[in-house]
């Protein structure tokens, strides 16, 4: 009982401001809405999209221009992180209205799942801090998914898909909430990360 606890009570500076305290990790943190969609069939499908680079993905999800051609072609979740004092509901509802152009869907969760990974090329003694809020919802059955922020938008089933087909450790999130890639399952945050 001697070892000392870091509890995620943070403030913002280089050094805790008094007992209780801590700053963000070295290699930072993020809070993330994920939505795992499916089709009104109720399949094992998901819905995925690929990324149309001339889209606003700095305004609509934090992506900068310079990490868009990192993730290329390969399938991501509609998600974002959370916008400063943002609930992860509203988080959830701005995905919908924003990166699928849609009406409001009705969406169950949110499931949270945490992850703590170290980055290849951070030099911090500390990992990378995920809090992700997965909400699950149904696509209407009146119209196919179709937005201007991605080049294409499908129902897969991620068990047909290869890991190196996924962008951004999306891979872990659709195993996380059940749907795990085609092949070995990788433990929660030990997939690579490479946007």
């Amino acid at each position: 009982m001697s070892e000392t606890r870091r509890f995620a009570r943070l403030r913002r500076g280089s050094e805790p401001e008094g007992p209780g305290y801590y700053v963000v990790p070295d290699s930072g943190m993020c809070l993330s809405t994920f939505l795992v969609i499916q089709p009104p069939g109720g399949d094992r499908r998901v819905l995925l999209g690929r990324l149309d680079p001339e889209a606003p993905w700095d305004r609509l999800a934090a992506l900068e221009r310079s990490r868009l051609p990192l993730i290329g072609d390969r399938w991501l979740l509609p998600a974002s992180q959370l916008l400063f004092f943002e609930s992860p509901q509203e988080a959830a509802h701005r995905i919908v209205r924003e990166h699928l152009e849609s009406d409001p869907l009705p969406l169950l969760g949110p499931s949270v799942y945490s992850e703590a990974y170290r980055r290849p090329d951070s030099p911090s003694a500390d990992p990378h801090w995920d809090l992700h809020f997965v909400f699950r919802g149904r696509w209407p059955s009146d119209r196919a998914p179709k937005a201007s922020p991605w080049k294409e938008l499908a129902f897969l089933d991620p068990a047909t898909l290869d890991p190196t087909e996924i962008g951004r450790g999306h891979g872990d999130i659709l195993a996380l909430a059940g749907h795990p890639l085609r092949g070995a399952t990788p433990a929660p945050g030990s997939a690579a990360r490479t946007a």
